[in-house]
């Protein structure tokens, strides 16, 4: 995390980046929801007019092909005899799909069904509304002479060059197939199909007045047919408006708390680590360094601590990454020089020569102009041929510097070992380990936690000491917390150990009691 909430209190301005967060918020959640209203509305009308394209061409083939292909054919029967046609009727009416009967009709009377074969009735009594004068004509009817309760379609072919003689047929007509298709939307509530001033709809078995119908959402009238399919409901639906509103509203508060947090980081002035170095608020804790073969200490890393005056203790991961990101990491390390420097006054005349002293070095620090210098001042401040220098790296710093070589060659020469720290963890740094004179490789912690248990990480483990011990590396084993831990490391040859199972980071006073102790 780049801050804590200790810091973001001591931030400038916070009330008013805070109002300006969640102002920007409600302004993202406003344009959000509304574009998305709007893309999706659009959205909804297109797949509605699909809906009903398809629909209409279903039903607009069905129609085209039915006249085409069986009723057009009989046209010339309309004056011929019931008897010498009726085998004919009676064939196309079974081959043609959903066809209840076909008449045929002369001078207004129809005389021959292909259902009940010769028979005589005025058209005007089977269809009161289709007007045998028109050359086609097209009505809803509530139901026939056969089937009295069951809607159907009238369909009225006139012969050319006769009066009142032609073709008539009756469908049956389900919009079931059709409401199908709108299944699949659930703000489509039914579905109609309309015919001059009648209609059936999905929602009931019976023809309907258009005046009593409910407005409708949207229509779509068949091509050369008086029939038109007609769609209800609303645009969108319930969990639609509920996807756009809660979609708006997560993304709102992560627009809003990335603003906060930008303008947080934006504004900081960084007052609070240069203050707390001035104010003397940092120190320095060291970590005992272990040799495997005989469990003594043969070093310590320093580890730099901030005890704020109001509150408290601030983790060190939370003010070092801060003060990366606020560019305060150059002049935080140079007061890590200082304080090691004083202290290493104090533990040079109780701890052995020789001693090994590890600091960790910001990749940024490294690719300073004023690195060097900052180093060779350093070693002058500190106790004359008294302290063996470790510098410990990440792996990121290797892969963002191109002349880590030229870098580790002059710390080199000036006595000053390399460990490149929480090896594995990074950018597989497997190739650095032959192209780089490393001098210690220190195991992340995650790896030794794993020990003991059947994760992937065990195995890898095992492959990085393989190759340390190929490479004639000395390995520094991280977070080491039970015996069990140690056992295993010690067994596979790790060289030295780091970890509260053998002391917590220590002050300097107790520092050297701890070497006293275990020292004799």
């Amino acid at each position: 995390m780049p801050l804590s909430a200790a810091l973001m209190r001591h931030a400038t301005f916070p009330r008013r980046i805070a109002w300006s967060s969640a102002i920007i918020g409600v302004v993202f959640f406003v344009l959000f929801t509304s574009i998305l209203l709007n893309l999706t509305w659009h959205h909804r009308e297109k797949q509605h007019h699909q809906l009903l394209v398809n629909s209409r061409d279903a039903l607009q083939h069905s129609l085209t092909t039915l006249i085409d292909n069986t009723l057009n054919p009989l046209l010339p029967f309309s004056h011929a005899n019931c008897h010498a046609i009726n085998r004919e009727l009676t064939s196309r009416a079974a081959f043609a799909g959903n066809l209840r009967a076909i008449l045929l009709v002369k001078d207004g009377n129809a005389f021959c069904s292909s259902a009940t074969g010769s028979f005589f009735l005025p058209l005007n009594i089977i269809s009161a509304q289709t007007d045998p004068a028109r050359d086609t004509d097209l009505q809803l009817l509530s139901g026939t002479p056969l089937q009295p309760s069951k809607p159907a379609v009238a369909i009225w072919l006139k012969n050319p060059g006769s009066t009142q003689s032609g073709v008539f047929a009756t469908l049956n007509l389900s919009l079931e197939p059709y409401q199908l298709l709108a299944s699949y939307h659930p703000e489509i509530s039914g579905m109609a199909l309309e015919a001059q001033n009648s209609a059936i709809t999905s929602w009931q078995q019976a023809v309907t007045k258009n005046d009593d119908l409910p407005p409708s959402l949207m229509q779509l009238q068949l091509s050369g047919f008086p029939l038109q399919f007609v769609l209800y409901g609303s645009t969108l639906s319930r969990s639609d408006y509920q996807f756009i509103f809660l979609s708006g509203t997560l993304l709102s508060l992560l627009v809003g708390g990335v603003c906060w947090l930008l303008f947080s980081l934006c504004k900081q002035p960084g007052k609070e680590i240069l203050q707390g170095i001035k104010r003397g608020e940092f120190h320095v804790e060291y970590q005992p360094l272990i040799t495997s073969y005989n469990g003594q200490p043969y070093g310590a890393e320093a580890l730099l601590r901030w005890t704020h005056p109001t509150e408290g203790a601030i983790p060190p991961d939370v003010f070092i990454n801060y003060a990366e990101t606020q560019n305060l990491i150059i002049p935080l390390t140079r007061h890590l020089f200082q304080l090691v420097a004083r202290d290493a006054h104090l533990l040079s005349r109780h701890v052995p020569a020789g001693t090994i002293m590890g600091l960790n070095i910001s990749p940024l620090h490294l690719a300073s102009e004023t690195f060097r210098d900052d180093v060779l001042c350093w070693m002058k401040a500190m106790p004359v041929d008294h302290f063996s220098y470790v510098f410990e790296i990440t792996e990121r710093t290797i892969v963002r510097d191109k002349s880590a070589g030229e870098l580790f060659s002059w710390l080199h020469r000036q006595g000053i070992k390399i460990a490149i720290d929480d090896f594995g963890t990074g950018h597989s740094a497997l190739i650095y380990l032959e192209r780089y004179a490393f001098d210690y490789l220190k195991i992340d912690r995650g790896f030794v936690q794993s020990i003991g248990t059947e994760t992937v990480t065990s195995p890898v483990l095992d492959t990085v000491l393989q190759l340390a011990k190929q490479l004639k590396m000395k390995t520094v084993a991280e977070g080491v917390e039970t015996g069990d831990q140690a056992a295993w490391l010690i067994n596979r040859g790790v060289t030295h150990l780091q970890g509260y199972i053998f002391s917590r980071p220590l002050r300097p006073e107790p520092l050297i009691d701890y070497f006293e102790l275990h020292s004799a």
